[in-house]
């Protein structure tokens, strides 16, 4: 599990299909403290620690990973947004994130509101249902609250620390963004289809 707050930004610095797809990411994380095996999560996909060096850390994504997400983007030099999973007792900063993305969504629209960014997104149609006004949504691992609802599309405001402190505050038109909704919105949604089915 992981809260949506990002604490560093990796490099990828090197991609090789050995079936899956191999990673290799730079990070400023201690990588001593780092397990084999840990979940990390790249952009708000969590995935397992397979290898690790001095100041990197290597983890194998699956094609269906590849299929759904927007790893298959990334190339060497690509940015990522990194968190380590949650600890019993940590500050729980954002939302209750899993690191399973639901879903990919588009950049429609850029604009600077004062220091602000003001960001809208589409989203799967599918997703629709689940992406409420104040809501919590996560883009590429970061937690942020939803400003305003149309449809499939979505906007929200980046304040000025996040643009500093996660790859968000370079999004442009067209870029592609991992998305996962809210873990209580699903969970709501799911009581009410079964509800209506009882």
């Amino acid at each position: 599990m992981f809260t949506g707050i990002i604490t560093d930004i990796g490099t990828l610095i090197s991609r090789e299909d050995r079936g899956d797809i191999h990673l290799r990411i730079r990070t400023g994380y201690d990588t001593a403290s780092i397990a084999i095996g840990a979940s990390i999560a790249c952009s708000g996909v969590c995935l397992t620690v397979v290898q690790k060096g001095a100041d990197w850390f290597a983890v194998d994504v699956s094609a269906e990973t590849m299929s759904r997400t927007v790893l298959a983007d990334w190339k060497e030099g690509s940015r990522i947004n990194l968190e380590r999973s949650l600890k019993v007792g940590d500050e729980l900063g954002g939302h209750i994130v899993s690191g399973h993305v639901d879903g990919v969504a588009e950049v429609t629209d850029v604009r600077r509101e004062g220091e602000s960014m003001r960001v809208v997104f589409r989203a799967p149609e599918g997703l629709a249902p689940f992406i409420a006004e104040k809501g919590s949504i996560t883009v590429d691992g970061a937690s942020l609250t939803v400003n305003h609802v149309d449809g499939a599309t979505f906007g929200v405001n980046l304040i000025p620390h996040t643009q500093e402190v996660t790859t968000l505050g370079a999004l442009k038109v067209g870029d592609r963004v991992n998305v996962e909704i809210d873990t209580l919105a699903r969970y709501v949604a799911r009581l009410q289809q079964w509800s209506k089915a009882s």
